[in-house]
């Protein structure tokens, strides 16, 4: 016969551990509430029997008689027993046929087998007894049934016993639930990974807004996954565009190798080919180089080498590099440091990061125009910003000049490869900073550092 499978499942087997588990605490609590409610009515029995005795004992020959009798008589269940014996075993009074030879005389209640006498015939029984000598020498036996004591007893446990079954068996239906529940979920999940392996990139795995351990390892997983998609999206964009940007530049190396190998007819001719070849091969390598950098970048292998860095030298030291470059194109560059601020970071790269946002600036702004690069303070933040008056960047395109290889329509015939301001965004991203971007009548761009970066 098959078994079912999520009787096979862990959570079913971990429930019917813990139901067995349960099972044994119950019946453990019941075995020591049965002892304790036996033992405190025979403890009670005992009291009453001792008391009964010393009350008889203490009454003359007569008064006992009496006693004893209109005990017996209000006996409606039949479980006393009472007993007057002389000096020399003969019965006086009582249902007891003899005196119990082996109960001891002034001693505690004890149990005992002892022969009473009914209406058909005698009956052997085992009770609990007491038996005490009177001041004039008489015997007197008193004692109670214990039965009726053991079988409430018994009906307490009884009771107990019956509330067991129950929990048992809701402990099992809940882990039966429990494992199909589980299993469900699991084979939706299978399901989906599946897909997702077969190339439905845009599969996500099931969750509720719930605060339960799977629902946030499903979030995480799709979190995960977003992740994926987008940077396999890139790559295949990334390739294209790699393929694209190299094919050109090595294209025009082989038609003007080509060209002039069948034209050139003088050695300053042909050097003048192999100028024009070398610069084409040089811009290839250039978008090669640009490419590792970042590669390095985003592998945040450099972030071991991070250390204090104090932003007013560093914009300082861009300022100075880039002031001839901009005087040969009549750009009026300044710098405006307020404050002497400093971050946790890597040197070289925001030094990178910087003369990019520079270089951009002065590259897109023309003769006559104006550079500006500040050092502000912000709220809880530190403020890193290049301002230009070129063409500026539509809020259309801010999202799109962060990706590698794009290029704006109105800068096409600017030389340049779409890897600058990707740079930029990288090394960003490694520092934990924030890079922003405005266009006024120019363009704005912000590197922001939040002030838990500060050094």
């Amino acid at each position: 016969m098959h078994q079912p499978q999520f009787l096979r499942s862990n959570t079913f087997r971990w429930a019917l551990a813990v139901a067995g588990l349960l099972a044994l605490l119950v019946i453990v609590l019941f075995g020591f509430i049965y002892w304790k409610t036996d033992d405190y009515l025979v403890a009670r029995s005992d009291t009453a029997v001792a008391t009964q005795l010393n009350f008889i004992a203490g009454l003359s020959t007569e008064r006992q008689l009496e006693a004893i009798d209109q005990d017996l008589k209000q006996d409606a269940r039949g479980v006393h027993y009472a007993g007057l014996f002389g000096a020399d075993g003969r019965k006086i009074a009582g249902n007891l046929v003899r005196f119990p030879p082996e109960l001891k005389m002034n001693a505690s209640v004890q149990g005992i087998s002892v022969m009473r006498m009914l209406a058909v015939a005698p009956e052997t029984r085992v009770i609990r007894a007491i038996a005490k000598r009177t001041p004039n020498g008489d015997a007197l036996v008193i004692g109670r049934d214990v039965d009726e004591a053991r079988e409430i007893s018994h009906v307490v446990g009884q009771a107990l016993a019956l509330g067991l079954l129950p929990a048992l068996c809701l402990c099992l239906l809940a882990g039966a639930w429990l494992s199909m529940r589980a299993q469900k979920r699991v084979e939706e999940v299978n399901q989906r990974v599946q897909r997702i392996i077969a190339g439905d990139l845009r599969e996500r795995l099931p969750h509720r807004d719930v605060d339960e351990p799977f629902s946030k390892l499903a979030a995480i997983v799709n979190g995960m996954l977003d992740e994926m998609e987008t940077m396999i999206h890139a790559l295949a964009g990334v390739g294209n565009d790699i393929a694209h940007d190299l094919r050109t530049p090595l294209t025009r190396a082989r038609l003007t190798l080509e060209r002039g190998r069948t034209n050139a007819t003088t050695l300053e001719q042909l050097q003048a080919v192999v100028d024009k070849a070398i610069g084409n091969i040089d811009q290839s390598l250039t978008i090669i180089t640009a490419l590792l950098r970042l590669a390095e970048i985003e592998n945040s292998r450099r972030s071991a080498a991070f250390g204090t860095v104090p932003l007013h030298e560093m914009l300082r030291e861009v300022c100075d590099i880039y002031e001839p470059i901009a005087e040969n194109k009549n750009i009026d560059l300044r710098v405006e440091v307020r404050h002497r601020l400093s971050v946790r970071g890597d040197r070289d790269l925001l030094l990178e990061a910087v003369a990019n946002l520079v270089d951009n600036a002065i590259k897109f702004t023309p003769e006559g125009g104006k550079v500006e690069i500040e050092l502000l303070r912000g709220e809880a933040e530190t403020v890193m910003r290049v301002t230009d008056t070129g063409c500026g960047i539509s809020e259309q395109e801010r999202e799109a000049v962060l990706r590698r290889f794009y290029r704006s329509d109105k800068i096409r015939n600017t030389p340049g490869v779409g890897l600058g301001l990707n740079l930029v965004a990288a090394i960003v991203k490694l520092h934990g900073f924030r890079l922003a971007i405005h266009s006024d009548r120019g363009a704005r761009l912000e590197i922001i550092c939040p002030d838990s970066q500060l050094a």
